[in-house]
């Protein structure tokens, strides 16, 4: 594969002089978003129009006896490939690959190439003909090639392992099908041979001895290489591994494991569609590493190849799906439907991540006539995987092996999830079922609300997942969502995003985020579901708060002295539930005030009363019990007053320092403080230091948090944040932002020349920070 990346001419009027070469137009590179946008506010009418790009082509050699091809991964939406000024190719979903044959128009080893492009909502093509709950975005957003190979290629390979040492491969040469006998190989990532064999056949079946599966935890990858006598081979990346969804659940290698995962768009700030495959592995790493997911859900239409590579190197489960929301088009939309069903199984089918084919429109009604097709052409081009589709109603008609359900059934106050006899009908109880979505629209949390609403948030996630693992009827649980996305009039809040995410739009986390970090045991999490400052409470009175940690056990210190181990576990099917800090006077009772036996214990109740209702508003039992202990223990008003204002109201005094310990074997792993503390400073995280340049340009993402002195975001600090890129590196997207919740980002892109840029980041209050960036030619 030969990159045909750069030196594109672009422009947002196709024309019939652009077509034919006329005239000059900007020059851009590939991956490009045909508008640059707003964060806030985007009007999806911006980037709708019909753009064109176009390139001359050189090949690289005598294409004697050769063919050519262009690959497109992505193209949104309608793309019209001109080669030499005539039509060779009309490709209608924005969302899958697809390749044209030039070799016959390679004339002195060069072609014109030009597309045209649609990039409006066009009612012909999924997901288009109603609303969209997100936007759609526009331009040749993944990368382009030019294929060379000899007359007689191998087109496709699909390896399928029937048990965890078996591969059946299939394969189909292209051109002019001839070849003689072909060599099979299978091989280990270093390159080693695991096995071969020669056949005069297309389909044949290997037994590899002493190889190692696939799975979430160790995600062993091999390679199977088809070679000719005389033709262009191929290889392809796969996994030994056996996927099975059955009534009770889903298996994996043969082993029963919950599917706990997040929903994911593939738009980021600014940029939209247009992602470098360095950002698409990060948010690949961020799911598996940072949010403690063994899955992903690519809502609603198939994703980057290299963010699907990804999870296959770091073992995170996919359930992929075709282009659609809700809206059900004519017949010719839905033959649309069923070849993009088809490019999408051809395309992904070797991935050991990809475990389950959607091949319902997502959310829409039953039409079986229409998903009887869309299930037949998945289930010829791939016997090995099971089909879903996601819905929102319940009993509905299920031709799939999985019925996807999203359950926006919690409202905070009942269950997390319903029963599967509420959700299948009774023909289909034998069928898995798997949340598809929860949460999202039913809770938006921004990341600047109030602590309560964080709160909240991250506790309707327990839930969920909490009932959904408890009750050994679901095969797992993808939540919506990842992070907020932008979208259109008809949804999200006034400027226009789904603050639905888990994290923002710059894959910042809000407290929910905490939440999923805390069921994985990779690294140790410790974080707090408010700041304690009594500023953030009616009369000063500290809420029950919670803490997200996977230690042991997580301690409470109170101005350095020992107050607690908290021991609520609310969710128990959790492999780790939150905590609630709802004891804040512990020990301190025995410590400070020598109080023992019944004393202490009346004492601490009726304190602990006060702390939770407020000391004007206890109930009459514990204003009984109060006056109780001031009777029976000769205290004075004045002496319980005090007590109140030092363990409870904690108003007028010295600030209080509550500090949690995490801990692990015996051991402290992790530690949080909070204090009230204005010595703050600009937190900046990057995706990578080093970055490529070449074939292709390379990009980072940049996360900004404003922390405090005990490093804790200052949420109330939304003020402007300033980015100057300099030397080797630039901006994608604006030089000024605003802080959210704490909170912001940027993109910065390499220009073309090797060397070290930098990019500097300020904001008032805070010293100025300066990232180092190398940029090394490929």
């Amino acid at each position: 594969m030969i990159s045909l990346n750069n030196g594109w001419q672009f422009t947002e009027e196709w024309s019939e002089d652009f077509l034919l070469g006329k005239g000059q137009y900007e020059e851009v590179r590939i991956p490009h978003t045909n508008r640059m946008l707003p964060y806030h506010s985007i009007d999806s009418g911006s980037y709708q129009m019909v753009c064109g790009y176009r390139k001359t082509v050189n090949s690289p050699c005598d294409m004697e006896g050769k063919r050519a091809f262009l690959q497109f991964e992505g193209a949104a939406h309608i793309a019209s490939v001109y080669v030499n000024g005539e039509e060779k190719l009309t490709h209608r979903c924005g969302y899958t690959a697809f390749r044209v044959e030039i070799t016959d128009e390679l004339r002195d080893g060069k072609a014109d190439i030009a597309v045209k492009l649609d990039t409006t909502e066009n009612p012909q093509v999924p997901p288009f003909g109603f609303v969209v709950d997100y936007l759609t975005y526009g331009g040749i957003y993944r990368p382009v090639w030019l294929d060379i190979t000899e007359r007689t290629y191998v087109e496709d390979i699909f390896v399928q392992t029937p048990d965890l040492e078996t591969a059946l491969v299939s394969f189909e040469l292209g051109g002019d099908k001839k070849g003689g006998s072909r060599k099979v190989s299978l091989l280990d990532m270093d390159g080693n041979t695991v096995c071969s064999t020669k056949t005069d056949e297309d389909r044949v079946v290997l037994k590899a001895e002493g190889v190692k599966p696939w799975s979430v935890d160790e995600p062993n990858l091999y390679l199977c290489r088809v070679e000719l006598e005389e033709g262009s081979p191929k290889a392809v990346v796969f996994g030994f591994r056996t996927a099975v969804f059955r009534s009770d659940g889903f298996y994996l290698n043969g082993k029963k494991l919950f599917i706990r995962g997040l929903d994911r768009h593939q738009s980021y700030p600014y940029i939209g569609y247009a992602a470098t495959d360095s950002l698409q592995i990060e948010d690949a790493r961020i799911l598996k590493e940072e949010l403690a997911c063994n899955a992903v859900r690519t809502s609603h239409y198939p994703q980057a190849q290299s963010f699907i590579d990804e999870c296959d190197r770091l073992g995170l489960l996919v359930f992929t799906e075709i282009p659609g929301w809700q809206h059900i088009g004519d017949e010719a939309w839905k033959k649309q439907a069923v070849k993009n069903t088809e490019e999408m199984v051809l395309q992904y089918r070797n991935h050991p991540s990809v475990v389950l084919w959607g091949v319902r429109i997502n959310e829409s009604q039953d039409d079986d006539e229409f998903y009887k097709e869309t299930n037949k052409a998945a289930r010829e081009l791939d016997p090995s995987r099971q089909t879903s589709g996601v819905r929102y109603i319940q009993k509905s008609s299920c031709l799939e092996d999985v019925y996807a359900f999203n359950d926006f059934s919690h409202s905070g106050k009942n269950a997390g999830v319903l029963p599967k006899k509420k959700v299948l009908r009774p023909e289909d109880m034998q069928k898995a079922l798997l949340i598809s979505e929860c949460n999202g629209h039913m809770f938006p949390t921004k990341s600047f609300d109030k602590w309560e609403v964080r709160q909240e948030h991250a506790l309707r996630h327990a839930r969920t997942l909490n009932d959904a693992m408890a009750d050994g009827e679901h095969a797992g649980l993808f939540a919506w969502c990842m992070y907020d996305y932008p979208t259109h009039k008809d949804f999200g809040s006034g400027d226009r995003i789904c603050y639905h995410g888990v994290m923002d739009g710059f894959r910042n986390p809000k407290t929910a985020a905490a939440l999923w970090s805390s069921q994985g045991d990779e690294r140790d999490v410790l974080e707090v579901s408010s700041s304690m400052d009594i500023g953030d409470y009616p009369a000063g009175q500290i809420g029950i708060v919670y803490v997200f940690s996977n230690a042991d056990e997580v301690r409470l210190y109170k101005n350095g002295q020992f107050v607690t181990t908290l021991g609520a576990k609310p969710y128990k099917a959790l492999p780790h539930s939150p905590l609630a800090v709802d004891d804040v006077v512990g020990d301190l009772l025995k410590t400070n005030e020598g109080f023992t036996g019944g004393k202490e214990k009346l004492i601490h109740e009726c304190l602990a009363a006060a702390k939770k209702y407020g000391i004007n508003d206890m109930p009459l039992k514990y204003t009984l019990k109060l006056g109780w202990a001031m009777f029976r223990y000769g205290m004075k008003y004045s002496e319980g007053v005090a007590l109140y204002g030092k363990y409870v109201g904690d108003w007028g005094g010295s600030a209080t320092v509550w500090r949690f310990e995490g801990i692990k074997n015996g051991k402290v792993v992790s530690v949080k403080e909070l204090s009230p503390n204005v010595d703050i400073h600009l937190d900046v995280r990057t995706s990578s230091y080093e970055l490529s340049e070449g074939d292709i340009y390379d990009m980072a993402a940049v996360r900004v948090r404003v922390l405090n002195a005990y490093g804790n975001v200052q949420i109330y600090h939304q003020v402007p944040v300033f980015f100057e890129a300099s030397g080797a590196v630039e901006l994608a997207g604006p030089s000024a932002s605003t802080l959210e919740g704490g909170m912001a980002g940027c993109y910065i892109k390499t220009k073309g020349v090797p060397g070290e840029g930098n990019l500097k980041i300020s904001c008032e209050g805070c010293e100025s920070v300066n990232i180092q960036f190398t940029v090394n030619v490929k």
